[in-house]
């Protein structure tokens, strides 16, 4: 557990002006935060060894680490002034303080994934915090709980878990180079949702730096604040640095399936009949769908031979004997035998359902750069009622398609328990009437504005064919898959309530409300923003 720090002081030291740089060639509003940076800070750790500008050589490595979406990479995207890589509470307070004195945003940065980049772009003047250092996990086993600072990844994570317990789990995303400060603030949902519910839901306990520099666990920050940020954007409320959480019981072995099907094997009726079956299956299961181009075994499927994959992959929380009765009595088309299936721990299943092949090492978990890295574009959409075939086939052209290539569709089930939680129980309101979440993304590989254009345009376009299918007033979207195409604030972040509502509606629905309530309270001025941050009732946007 990490030790509450106390409040700053200002001590002014010769010594501490002295020590920086003259090489530093900056403007004079980045020369005052520095000064202001070595001033107020600490001795216990030099903060100067922790501080990137421009003029370090460091820096473009250490801007480009953590960096996913290659799209916001590129020289023409603005920069951060400085990046902080905080080792002490302390410098962190410290940022805050000297950012609200000489008027520059603060990004927080933990894992890089924010699909729009906000977690590291600004179109004002900024600094990033980025947490990369703050990755202390602490697991208690006998209680099954354990802290984790939010720079830590999900990786990182779930590989120290099972070290100390091989029915020991966490319930959170599949992707193992995530942050866990981001996922966490957003919701975080992944493979074991349906059994034990969101990342959120499992939060007892946290660690955040306010608007004052206060350092507060969840007794100080009252509970409204707990409630915010357990799914309704951390970033919008202070520097979350540490999380308690809940671990949950894995049974010894468990048993994964990926069974691919394309159209011409009736993938068509199969995802079809999927609709009714995955959110209502025994909790123990998810049954993920992957749609893909792929090419085609059979001539003449279409005029560039090629045909749509879809990926049937599955997390059965249990052995396979017991596996294949529920899948014959629930999903016999699928056609699933045993020589189908592989059973392992629920460690091995993290590195197999993330890509990696059978008997590849959990150590890779730790691999913080593990992740390909491109160019890309995420949408999302929550599904009531099943589509009809024929929504589908309007869907497989489309990928055939000069923009449907190295793009997908992931269909991921709820239901189970996420059926049986409140909307209003965090801010993350897509619970009951939720049959799946849909993930639409697409990629390139190099800056092309041509290309970029292609791209964008079919995700629209396909985003815009789906909308008779799913979610209606509002039509939601999961906040961790931020979107900016639904609406932003205004470039310095500030923005009327009824404005901020275009998006804050649908990541929250009626939960916006309460968020921009709490944010009113604990940061009035909205120092903490982006383009998508909850606004505050009393700033310059006002209602």
């Amino acid at each position: 557990m990490l030790p509450l720090c106390s409040y700053l002081t200002i001590v002014l030291t010769a010594i501490l002006f002295s020590f920086k740089s003259s090489a530093i060639d900056t403007s004079t509003h980045e020369d005052n935060f520095l000064q202001c940076l070595y001033t107020y800070s600490h001795n216990s750790t030099s903060i100067s060894k922790l501080v990137y500008t421009k003029n370090n050589s460091s820096y473009s490595s250490i801007l480009q680490f953590t960096i996913q979406n290659l799209r916001f990479a590129s020289n023409t995207i603005p920069k951060p002034l400085v990046i902080i890589t905080p080792k002490e509470i302390s410098h962190i307070q410290t940022t805050i303080t000297c950012s609200q004195n000489h008027g520059l945003q603060v990004r927080i940065r933990s894992g890089g994934h924010d699909f729009e980049g906000r977690s590291y772009v600004s179109d004002v003047p900024f600094v990033i915090l980025d947490l990369t250092n703050f990755r202390e996990i602490e697991i208690d086993v006998e209680k099954k709980t354990a802290w984790v600072q939010s720079g830590a990844t999900l990786g990182e994570l779930y590989y120290k878990i099972s070290r100390k317990s091989r029915n020991l789990g966490f319930s959170a995303g599949v992707c193992p180079t995530i942050g866990v400060g981001g996922h966490i603030s957003g919701g975080g949902y992944g493979n074991m949702v349906r059994k034990f519910g969101l990342a959120a839901d499992n939060v007892i306990d946290a660690h955040i730096i306010d608007v004052k520099g206060r350092f507060l666990d969840r007794q100080a920050m009252g509970e409204d604040l707990f409630w915010a940020i357990r799914g309704g954007g951390g970033a919008s409320f202070g520097v979350i640095v540490s999380w308690k959480i809940k671990l949950v019981h894995v049974p010894s072995i468990v048993t994964v399936f990926t069974l691919p099907k394309t159209l011409e094997q009736n993938a068509t009726k199969l995802i079809h009949k999927w609709q009714f079956v995955a959110s209502k299956i025994d909790e123990n299961i998810i049954i993920n769908v992957i749609l893909q181009r792929a090419n085609s075994s059979k001539k003449g499927v279409s005029k560039k031979n090629s045909t749509v994959l879809a990926l049937f992959q599955t997390l059965f929380l249990g052995g396979v004997d017991k596996l294949i009765p529920l899948m014959q009595q629930n999903f016999p088309e699928l056609g699933l035998v045993k020589e189908d299936c592989t059973q392992m721990s629920w460690i091995e299943s993290v590195v197999y359902l993330y890509g990696f092949p059978k008997g590849e090492s959990p150590e890779v978990l730790l691999n913080r750069t593990l992740a390909g890295k491109d160019i890309y574009k995420v949408k999302s959409d929550f599904v009531k009622i099943p589509i009809p075939e024929i929504g589908f086939e309007g869907i497989w052209p489309m990928f055939d398609e000069d923009g449907g290539k190295d793009a997908m569709m992931y269909l991921f089930p709820y239901g189970g328990i996420m059926d049986n939680i409140s909307e209003s129980e965090i801010p993350f309101p897509h619970r009951y009437g939720n049959l799946y979440q849909t993930h639409y993304s697409v990629h390139w590989h190099q800056e092309n504005d041509e290309v970029e254009k292609v791209k964008m345009n079919w995700i629209r376009k396909l985003y815009s064919y789906m909308e008779p299918f799913v979610s209606m007033s509002p039509r939601t979207a999961y906040i961790n898959y931020r979107d900016l195409d639904i609406g932003v604030n205004n470039k310095n972040g500030y923005t009327s309530y009824k404005k901020a509502s275009v998006w804050g509606v649908k990541y929250f629905k009626n939960n916006f409300k309460r968020l921009a309530k709490v944010k009113s309270i604990v940061d009035p001025l909205n120092f903490f923003r982006n383009e998508q941050s909850v606004p505050s009732l009393v700033s310059k946007g006002g209602i």
